[in-house]
C-alpha cells in the first residue's frame, strides 16, 4: 500500500503537529516490513518565522496556490492508494481513499487564540478534515470533540494515541544549554499563545511573592508571538529560553523540579507525555485530554493561582510523594509508542481502502 502523507506541517511549526509527524514516520520505520510504503508529500519551503508579511504570504501560497495548482498534478503522477492528510488538509483528491487526523478542534472552541486568517480558515479545514473516510483522532476527548463540534460518525474514527520523542529514555542524547541554567527550576514547554495559560503560572508567582514563599524560577522553552506581551510583566527570575533541540528539552527535563503545564485545552499533550518518559513530574489540571495522557501520575490542580501555588510548594517539600510520581509516569509513559501509533495508523488506511471498494 502506498500512503501519500500530508507533511506541511513539518515546514510551518516545530510544535506539536510536527513532532506528530516526525514520530509517526519513525513508528513506520520500526515496523519494518509491514509498513506501508510512505511517501512525503508538502510544499517544502519552511515557514516558521512570525514576521510579517513574509508569514502571510508564504501561508497564502502553501493554501491557495500550491494546493489548488502543483499539489493535484503531483497526486496525479504519484498515484498512491491512500492520502493522509496528517495535519493541514490544505488540497483535495475527491478520487483517492482519505484519512485525516484531527489533532483538535480549537478553532471551533476558542478561536480568539487564533490569527484573523486562521480564524477564518480553520473552521473550513477542520469540516474538510471531517469529510474524510476514516478519522485518527489522537485522543478520546478529541474524538468526542469532533463528534460533537463536527458531526464525525463515530464509525469512521480511530482513536490512536501518538508517542514520544523520548520513548527509549536510556538512549536520549542530552546537552546543557547555551543560557545558564539555574541549579532548581520549574520547567514550560510550549508554544507560548494565550491558550498555554502562561499567564496562569505568572499569577501564582505573583501570589508566592505576595506570601514570602520562594519558587524556583520558571525557564520557559517555546516559540514566543503575540499573546505573552498582553499577559503583564513577567517575574523575576523568568527565562526565556526560545525554540530548543531536542536534546537540550531532555536536559531540562531531567534536571526540572517538574513541568508545570497550565494549558486551557489540549488534543494530546506531548509535553506531559515526554516529561513523564524523562522522570519529571507534572502539574496540570485535568481538563480536555491531560487526563487521558496523565493517567494517576501527575499532581493535577485547578486553573486558579492558590491551588498551583500548593501544588508546586507540596512537589519541592514532598520528596517521597515526588518520587511516587516520577515512577508512576514512567510506567504512564511507557504505554505510548510511535510504532504502536504507526501501526493503528496503518489500521484506518485500510479501513479507508476498504470504504471505497
Amino acid at each position: 500500500m502506498k500512503v501519500a502523507l500530508d507533511t506541511n506541517g513539518l515546514y510551518t511549526t516545530r510544535a506539536g503537529v510536527a513532532r506528530y509527524l516526525l514520530g509517526l514516520m519513525q513508528g513506520f520505520r520500526e515496523m519494518g516490513p509491514s509498513a506501508p510504503e510512505i511517501v512525503p508529500f508538502a510544499w517544502p519551503v519552511f515557514n516558521l518565522e512570525y514576521r510579517q508579511p513574509a508569514r502571510a504570504l508564504k501561508t497564502a501560497w502553501r493554501e491557495l496556490v500550491w494546493a489548488n495548482t502543483a499539489a493535484p498534478f503531483r497526486m496525479l503522477r504519484l498515484r498512491p492508494d491512500v492520502l493522509h492528510f496528517a495535519c493541514t488538509g490544505v488540497f483535495r483528491h475527491h478520487a483517492l481513499p482519505t484519512v485525516a487526523t484531527i489533532h483538535d478542534v480549537t478553532a471551533l472552541r476558542f478561536p480568539a487564540k487564533f490569527r484573523p486568517w486562521q480564524r477564518l480558515s480553520a473552521p473550513h479545514r477542520l469540516r474538510r478534515l471531517a469529510a474524510a473516510d476514516r478519522i485518527v483522532c489522537v485522543s478520546r476527548f478529541t474524538a468526542d470533540e469532533s463528534i460533537r463540534l463536527l458531526d464525525v460518525n463515530p464509525a469512521r474514527i480511530h482513536v490512536v494515541y501518538e508517542g514520544s520523542a523520548f520513548a527509549d529514555p536510556a538512549s536520549v542524547s542530552e546537552r546543557p544549554p547555551e543560557f545558564d541554567l539555574p541549579p532548581s527550576f520549574f520547567l514550560f514547554v510550549g508554544s507560548l499563545e494565550p491558550g498555554k495559560n502562561l499567564a496562569l503560572l505568572r499569577e501564582t508567582y505573583v501570589l508566592a511573592a505576595a506570601r514570602g514563599v520562594a519558587l524556583p524560577p520558571l525557564v520557559i522553552i517555546g516559540a514566543r508571538w503575540e499573546g505573552v506581551s498582553t499577559e503583564g510583566a513577567p517575574p523575576q527570575g523568568w527565562i526565556y529560553a526560545g525554540r530548543q533541540d531536542d536534546d537540550v528539552l531532555a536536559y531540562c527535563y531531567r534536571r526540572a523540579e517538574a513541568l508545570l503545564f497550565p494549558s486551557i485545552y489540549e488534543g494530546f499533550g506531548l509535553p506531559v507525555l515526554e516529561a513523564m518518559g524523562l522522570g519529571c513530574p507534572v502539574i496540570c489540571d485535568r481538563v480536555a485530554s491531560l487526563p487521558e495522557v496523565g493517567g494517576d501520575a501527575p499532581l493535577y490542580a485547578a486553573l486558579k493561582p492558590e491551588p498551583w501555588l500548593e501544588a508546586a510548594r507540596e512537589l519541592l517539600r514532598d520528596a517521597a510523594g515526588r518520587r511516587q510520581r516520577i515512577e508512576e509516569g514512567r510506567r504512564q509513559a511507557s504505554r505510548f509508542s510511535w510504532k504502536r501509533c504507526a501501526q493503528e495508523t496503518a489500521e484506518a488506511y485500510a479501513g479507508a481502502l476498504r470504504s471505497k471498494r
